[in-house]
């Protein structure tokens, strides 16, 4: 949040001289000749570095990170509005009838809750953050965060088609996935302390209606989330470029080591739960155990997701709350598709 100099405060253009009133002559100064500075470095960098930027790699980092920025960025919006809807209209006490006063048993319903709202990790954190600050229970929230993106019926049909006559591979998705939201929710509860996750808070500027509190609220989300996922976005794709796909292959034969792989593929990977079923089911070489894994764990632990995370809730609980969270999905995804896969 910006502070005003002393020219924004209302009274003080009384003390100036009429010349003066609404100038800012240090922005004045600068702010053209910036304009002009940009323009000349867009031109130089066509001319110089146009030759270069040919080379396939480079080509096939630029369609990652552009790919990735677009697919996340309309769900990101989603949540952004949502959870500035939820801030401005919906009050505090509704959560407080919705859900149950004790924490443990908020956890899967919250968890339950992720089922129907139809997005991606990207708009689970900023939904998340604005349930925190109406008053939700911190790992209620985060139980939604993270069954959110993994649950809900578009990702469910998404995974039903590209498995098609494979509902156990469904079934093992939703059960794998609520069951660690609703774990890694109770153990926030026992465990987590509020000096790791302090809780957003949230008020209308004096003189602001609901819809001045909603636009304000998706303002400043949606600019402090879309920087962090512009940084997820050029991780991801570098790291989609530099590791070769050969050593994918020469570990898919191994049962454990194959899944630990996958899983750490889908985190590299950061696709967006609607179309990571399709990934998996191309990878023909793994097991499904394998495939459930990289299900279970891209939606809920994912670069992009761990830079909105780390930029919506702090670092110290990011590092934190990644771990438990990645050693739960790949745990459940074990015991998961032994049982039904």
């Amino acid at each position: 949040m910006t502070h005003g100099t002393q020219l924004d405060w209302p009274g003080t253009q009384d003390q100036l001289p009429p010349d003066t009133w609404g100038r800012r002559p240090d922005r004045e100064s600068w702010l053209p000749w910036s304009f002009v500075f940009l323009i000349a470095l867009l031109v130089a960098g066509r001319i110089l570095l146009a030759p270069y930027l040919t080379a396939p790699a480079l080509q096939t980092w630029a369609t990652i990170f552009v790919a990735v920025c677009v697919q996340a960025l309309p769900f990101l919006v989603f949540g952004v509005a949502l959870s500035a809807a939820i801030t401005a209209f919906v009050p505090a006490s509704f959560w407080t009838r919705a859900l149950p006063r004790q924490t443990y048993a908020a956890v899967p319903v919250a968890g339950v809750a992720g089922a129907v709202l139809p997005g991606c990790e990207c708009a689970s954190v900023p939904v998340a953050s604005g349930l925190m600050a109406r008053g939700v229970a911190p790992a209620a929230a985060l139980a939604f965060l993270l069954a959110s993106p993994a649950i809900n019926p578009v990702v469910l049909v998404a995974t039903a088609v590209a498995f098609p006559g494979d509902p156990a591979m469904v079934v093992a998705r939703f059960g794998a996935s609520l069951t660690v939201a609703v774990l890694a929710g109770w153990i926030w509860a026992r465990f987590g302390r509020s000096e790791w996750l302090p809780v957003p808070r949230r008020t209308a500027a004096p003189g602001h209606g609901k819809w001045g509190a909603f636009v304000d609220a998706m303002c400043h989300d949606l600019l402090h989330t879309g920087g962090f996922l512009v940084i997820g976005g050029l991780t991801a794709a570098t790291l989609n470029v530099v590791v070769p796909r050969s050593w994918l292959t020469s570990v898919a034969g191994i049962p454990v080591v194959s899944v630990l792989v996958l899983a750490l593929l889908a985190v590299l990977l950061s696709i967006c739960s609607e179309a990571d079923a399709f990934v998996a089911a191309s990878l023909t070489a793994f097991s499904p155990t394998a495939k459930l894994a990289f299900l279970v764990v891209g939606p809920m632990v994912d670069l992009k997701l761990i830079a909105l995370q780390a930029g919506t809730f702090g670092r110290p609980f990011t590092w934190r709350f990644v771990p438990l969270t990645l050693t739960l999905a790949i745990g459940v995804s074990f015991v998961t598709g032994w049982i039904l896969l």
